[in-house]
């Protein structure tokens, strides 16, 4: 398991600084298209999450209970929390989920031998089934969805997991009230200036604090929601289906 580490109050201080300088920054520049930002940075998309995230990824596999035998993972992208995961359950069976034909070519060649089942679709409309899955994972792809969006997604992940299953989130969370509003204007601002349609999803992120992300999850039904690790703003979190 990895160990935490929680910013401290004067990490957190510097943080909002600089976070609130970036934005100002940042303001101008026109939203790109989900999908589209993901194809245009393909060939860099790896080594910028694992620069990011590497121990997270190596690990993740730590946070899921032993036996494994179904796996939905949502905004898979080109399944860099699948090296870990397949390490240590070989046999798992994995649906992927991901709005990018780029993204899923890749995954689909790192695991052609895997048998998995992999969709390109929109998560939030796609039928996930129900009581199909062990367990279900999202890694580092919720925090660009407005409040109202994660809970239909956690509605759906909660139908689709079997009972006694549970629900695996590595994200990206916002550190207080202060950082989720401020990050939520700039989202609500650039999609007015670009008339952009709300059907259409943008990369930009808007983090939820921990307490409105577990609201969210006790509405959908989940129960022992805990965060399992923390490091800055990236916390894995754990839900359980009763």
């Amino acid at each position: 398991m990895l160990e935490s580490r929680k910013r401290t109050p004067e990490e957190t201080e510097k943080y909002m600084l600089e976070l609130k300088q970036w934005l100002a920054e940042e303001r101008k520049k026109p939203a790109e298209e989900m999908a589209d930002f993901f194809s245009k940075r393909i060939g860099e998309y790896e080594n910028v999450h694992l620069g990011n995230w590497g121990e997270e990824y190596a690990h993740i596999a730590d946070y899921f209970d032993s036996p494994l035998g179904s796996l939905l993972d949502i905004g898979c992208g080109t399944g860099l929390e699948l090296k870990s995961i397949y390490e240590r359950f070989p046999d798992v069976a994995v649906t992927g989920i991901d709005l990018s034909k780029d993204m899923l070519d890749k995954l689909r060649g790192k695991y052609a031998d895997r048998g998995m089942e992999i969709i390109r679709a929109d998560y939030f409309e796609y039928p996930l089934g129900t009581q199909r899955y062990d367990a279900a994972l999202s890694f580092e792809t919720l925090h660009h969805f407005k409040y109202q969006k994660k809970q239909r997604i956690y509605d759906k992940l909660f139908q689709a997991i079997k009972p006694g299953g549970y629900y695996i989130e590595c994200d990206y969370i916002a550190c207080c009230q202060e950082e989720e509003e401020i990050c939520q204007e700039q989202y609500e601002f650039k999609r007015r200036e670009g008339r952009i349609p709300d059907d259409v999803f943008i990369h930009i992120d808007i983090p939820l604090t921990l307490e409105h992300q577990t609201e969210l999850m006790r509405h959908a039904g989940f129960e022992r929601i805990r965060v399992l690790y923390e490091n800055g703003g990236t916390m894995i979190i754990r839900a359980e289906k009763g």
